[in-house]
């Protein structure tokens, strides 16, 4: 009886999840296909977060430094670098007339060491508009235009691109796309330009922002102690009043996220408790969930189940492959569907890992910089 009932649960999970996604996600509009405009000249400041970011910084740099939009500068914040990075930056300023640099020595208390250096970046600019982007992000030369020009057409205070995620590995994409699958079910980004939802979507990718918005959400001193700033700034601009939107950005916006399955483990262990609250119950609500609609329906309905809970467990691997061969905005392959289970098994493991390594230390540490976790519970 318990096994008919879990069959059934975990059969409408799969197909509602997949219609859902797939009939949603299509209401967001692909960058490619916006029109470009050169009239467009409201002044823009791409601000970029860099800490020992040597080995993609200067193919990403030159890819910012060569945008069409003429009305735009470069700001680079080198947050306390110890590798080449001041070099290579010291390289492109000779290179590139519109980039500047700040160099940043100490971190005051009460920050994280990105979400101090953006806000860095924004006092020391003046610009109309402030695209917050990271240091390993290549952009096509018309991005840039067909973003303002979009933003200025609907009158936008936030826009945020989601950016083709490119790896050679096809066990990390199909890894990367079960994150972004859970990310998207749970942020709704297509209900981001509903001014009545609370939905909001922010990417370090691409976050471009009016300033007079930036500064009446609160800017990054309101989200200071949040490791997870990029969709903590669309809800505070959300929750300001801001009119925003998401775009898809495949082909025009990439970003190799991670090099391997074991790198994007150890990169969310900084952000994937703030997402549960530091929360252990919902910590756990959340590992448990992973493991009751990923992980476990195929095995137990295909090993212990009757003919017909046989026959519900290949219906749910129909609508994987489909989810993971047709949803919008993603390079994802339909065979992706067929590793769900190790990808299930590997967000549980983030999960709980996280959780508990984070209560273990008393906090997170990035990029060699150690936070409390009491400090960050304070500011959550």
């Amino acid at each position: 009886m318990l096994l008919t009932i879990y069959s059934i649960l975990a059969l409408f999970y799969w197909v509602f999840l997949t219609l859902y996604l797939i009939i949603n996600g299509r209401k967001i509009a692909y960058l490619s296909s916006i029109e470009m405009s050169t009239d467009d000249d409201l002044s823009v400041v791409i601000i970029i977060a860099s800490r020992n970011e040597e080995a993609s910084l200067k193919q990403a740099l030159t890819s910012v430094c060569n945008l069409e939009y003429k009305n735009y500068r470069v700001l680079v914040v080198n947050d306390r670098s110890t590798d080449n990075t001041t070099n290579i930056l010291s390289e492109l300023q000779v290179k590139y007339q519109k980039l500047s640099v700040i160099n940043i020595d100490t971190l005051p208390e009460g920050w994280l060491g990105k979400n101090h250096a953006l806000y860095t970046g924004s006092k020391f600019s003046d610009e109309d508009y402030i695209l917050f982007t990271d240091a390993d992000v290549l952009f096509k030369k018309d991005v840039l235009n067909k973003a303002m020009h979009y933003c200025l057409k609907n009158n936008l205070d936030h826009l945020t691109i989601l950016p083709g995620i490119i790896s050679s590995s096809s066990l990390l994409n199909s890894v990367v796309m079960t994150f972004v699958i859970m990310l998207t079910a749970l942020q709704r980004p297509w209900a981001a330009k509903i001014r009545k939802s609370k939905a909001s979507m922010g990417v370090g990718a691409f976050n471009l922002v009016k300033r007079d918005m930036y500064i009446q959400a609160g800017t990054h001193e309101a989200i200071a102690m949040r490791p997870d700033d990029d969709l903590k700034l669309a809800a505070s601009i959300k929750a300001a009043g801001g009119k925003a939107d998401v775009l898809y950005g495949q082909n025009e916006i990439e970003v190799e996220w991670y090099a391997s399955v074991k790198e994007f483990i150890n990169g969310l262990m900084k952000n994937i408790f703030s997402g549960f609250k530091y929360n252990v119950f919902f910590a756990a609500l959340g590992a448990i969930g992973t493991l009751f609609f990923f992980v476990l329906p195929l095995p137990i309905l295909l090993v212990f189940g009757t003919n017909t809970e046989r026959i519900f467990a290949l219906i749910i691997l129909v609508f994987q492959l489909v989810l993971y061969g047709s949803m919008p905005g993603s390079s994802g392959k339909w065979w992706y569907g067929f590793i769900t289970i190790y990808s299930g098994l590997v967000m549980t493991y983030i999960i709980i890992k996280a959780a508990a390594t984070n209560l273990y230390n008393g906090g997170i540490y990035w990029r060699e910089t150690f936070y409390s976790l009491t400090e960050l519970r304070r500011h959550k």
